[in-house]
């Protein structure tokens, strides 16, 4: 994910050099300093209170979250990622019971 007024010349560019597919977002209602509220690892992501949840459908889109784009392989690969799915809902349950 990069920053929205990336140009469409220096997302092919870095894209091509990094070797992976990027896309141009926001967090906190269209703030465009992502490192200031998006965290992100292989199975679950943090973001700023403010974020829309567009936008964070957006981020579960692109980095494959809470199942969006679902593993390929056999049974184990698909075991652990419904644990993780586990602790990703226990862990939005109690942020929310905290928030709110």
């Amino acid at each position: 994910m990069v920053h929205p007024r990336t140009t469409v010349e220096d997302i092919e560019e870095l894209s091509s050099l990094l070797q992976v597919p990027l896309v141009a977002g926001t967090v906190n209602r269209g703030s465009d300093v992502l490192g200031g509220g998006l965290i992100v690892n292989d199975w679950s992501s943090f973001v700023g209170l403010d974020t829309t949840s567009t936008e964070i459908s957006v981020i579960e889109n692109i980095f494959r979250l809470s199942g969006a784009g679902g593993a390929s392989g056999g049974g184990q690969m698909q075991g652990g990622q419904g644990q993780q799915s586990n602790i990703v809902t226990n862990m939005r349950s109690s942020l929310i019971d905290q928030l709110s």
